[in-house]
């Protein structure tokens, strides 16, 4: 089985605000992208990051070949708690993740 980062061109994350994180999966087709979407499953996103699948957005923008997956951040960015402060080492567990 084949990990989400092998049918991308890019795996990025990045703080969508203070308190939200957001991952951009772009597609060098527009095949890759579909495989991808049909499998990708919040349920998946939600056990990488111990997060609750109430809390996890997916979606499509098929003009672009491109997904966007957005959660809040466990820690507000620049937080005493927070190890990332512009959320942009976030994407290895999302890369990870076996489609």
């Amino acid at each position: 089985m084949k990990k989400l980062v092998d049918y991308t061109k890019i795996v990025r994350s990045k703080n969508a605000g203070p308190l939200f994180i957001t991952f951009d999966l772009i597609f060098n087709t527009e095949e890759d992208m579909e495989y991808v979407e049909q499998r990708l499953r919040k349920e998946d996103v939600a056990k990488a990051y111990a997060m609750e699948v109430s809390k996890i957005d997916i979606i499509s923008y098929k003009v672009v070949n491109a997904i966007k997956i957005t959660f809040p951040r466990k820690n507000v960015s620049g937080a005493l708690a927070d190890n990332d402060i512009y959320g942009c080492q976030q994407h290895m567990p999302l890369a990870n993740i076996e489609i």
